[in-house]
């Protein structure tokens, strides 16, 4: 029986491309118009405040969109001084330098081999503080090993990026990715206090209900790690295309390479928790997609 389906709690304005649209006090999302399987209807950039702004994630690098965040800043009525990005990867960062060139920003992000140099690192409780607004810095490591929210203080609004999605669960990709961290980072969220109000995802529309959502892609990843258990004890011994089949039988074929990932991030989690093992002993976290998995001898 495949997971549980994720509940829909979409809010707000839908999403239109490279216009400036309000969806919360102070804060426009522009969505960049790089529409696909991995980016759903496109990239969201987010610019908070009012005279001094912030611009969260600003996407591809492409002269249409980087004028689109230039322009909301104008409908703001300020001018952009800090720009920040949640995590390296290809349909959030490549923006982030050539926007704070052309604004004379601070660039602000979490240092990653394969990220952006910032003017300014930044890790777990940094807190960024503009006119009017509190940006404070979530370390969620997961999804991305430098993966940042930002949480909107006052509103306890959360800007997720790949953390948490509308309407869909994310890739969890090794050696960056990491299933484990991933999921204790979801559980983190639950006991913020003043709890989330509401998720400004890096896809889709605004997420009303947050708890409810987290805990179902918590609960939909554990069910999905139970199929990649029981396929395991099934098969006895098995590489990552052996399993893909029993495990993601329910999911449509092109985005069964993407799976992969996942698979192998799950049977990695299983491994360190001592349910499953690498055929060969290698240490489950320096595996590669060539690897064989046998379940532990106990179970």
């Amino acid at each position: 029986m495949p997971p549980r389906s994720l509940p829909e709690t979409a809010a707000g304005p839908e999403v239109v491309y490279d216009v400036p649209v309000q969806v919360a006090d102070g804060v426009l999302r522009v969505t960049a118009h790089n529409p696909s399987a991995m980016t759903g209807p496109g990239t969201n950039t987010y610019v908070v405040g009012t005279s001094e702004l912030a611009v969260i994630d600003p996407g591809p690098a492409t002269e249409e969109h980087l004028g689109a965040i230039e322009r909301a800043a104008t409908e703001a009525g300020g001018a952009v001084r800090w720009v920040t990005v949640t995590h390296h990867h290809l349909d959030h960062a490549p923006g982030a330098k050539p926007l704070a060139e052309r604004t004379g920003a601070e660039l602000l992000a979490h240092r990653h081999p394969q990220g952006v140099e910032p003017d300014t690192e930044v890790g777990d409780g940094f807190v960024l503080r503009g006119p009017g607004f509190a940006l404070r810095a979530l370390h969620t490591p997961g999804h991305a090993s430098d993966h940042l929210c930002w949480l909107l203080e006052g509103q306890s609004l959360l800007f997720s990026g790949d953390h948490v999605m509308q309407g869909s669960t994310v890739v969890i990709r090794p050696p960056d990715g990491n299933m484990a961290e991933y999921l204790a980072e979801l559980r983190r969220l639950l006991y913020l206090q003043p709890p989330v109000a509401a998720v400004a995802p890096g896809h889709g529309r605004m997420i009303g209900r947050p708890a409810e959502v987290i805990e179902a892609i918590i609960a939909h990843r554990l069910e999905r790690e139970a199929i990649v258990a029981e396929a395991l004890m099934a098969a006895g011994e098995a590489g990552l295309d052996d399993l893909l089949g029993p495990v993601y039988g329910d999911v449509a074929p092109s985005l069964l390479p993407v799976a992969r990932f996942s698979l192998w991030a799950h049977l990695q989690k299983l491994a360190l928790e001592g349910r499953a093992r690498v055929s060969d002993g290698t240490d489950p976290m320096a595996t590669t997609e060539a690897s064989r998995w046998a379940p532990a001898a106990d179970h």
